[in-house]
């Protein structure tokens, strides 16, 4: 059973951090490319790829969290590891729950001016997202060979 949880809950986690992954150093670069200095255009193109992800991702999320509690509940060993994990993931979710009520909102409603700063921010945010759900992935793994 634990090696059945240990499976989904990798798997889960890496299609959080390959999908972080896949847009901060594929998508967000393509787009800056191919819009170049049309702003307008390329803040269109983002709203319609993020549009209607966040439960997507909050459901993932969740998934991440109960797999990996429930993995917790049947094998105590090296359960520190696994705190430090959910603590990593909290901090990630935190900061996606940020992106999602807050980040974009703003950004929706920004001006031309206002667009490259949003911009630059929102990659610092998906970076540290990405390293601390990264992080918490490579805990796993370290879990398993202790």
């Amino acid at each position: 059973m634990v090696a059945v949880l240990a499976i989904l809950h990798a798997g889960l986690a890496a299609a959080w951090v390959g999908g972080m992954a896949y847009s901060l150093f594929v998508v967000q670069p393509k787009l800056k490319k191919y819009f170049g200095s049309d702003q307008d255009g390329r803040e269109l193109l983002t709203a319609v790829i993020a549009s209607g992800n966040r439960w997507k991702v909050v459901g993932l999320v969740a998934a991440i969290a109960v797999t990996g509690l429930a993995m917790l509940a049947i094998d105590h060993e090296h359960w520190w590891i696994h705190v430090i994990k959910g603590i990593l993931l909290l901090i990630a979710f935190a900061i996606f729950w940020y992106v999602s009520w807050r980040h974009w909102p703003q950004r929706v409603f920004a001006t031309a001016a206002e667009l490259p700063v949003l911009q630059q921010r929102l990659i610092v945010l998906a970076g540290t997202m990405l390293g601390l759900a990264g992080l918490a992935f490579a805990l796993g793994v370290l879990a398993v060979h202790l």
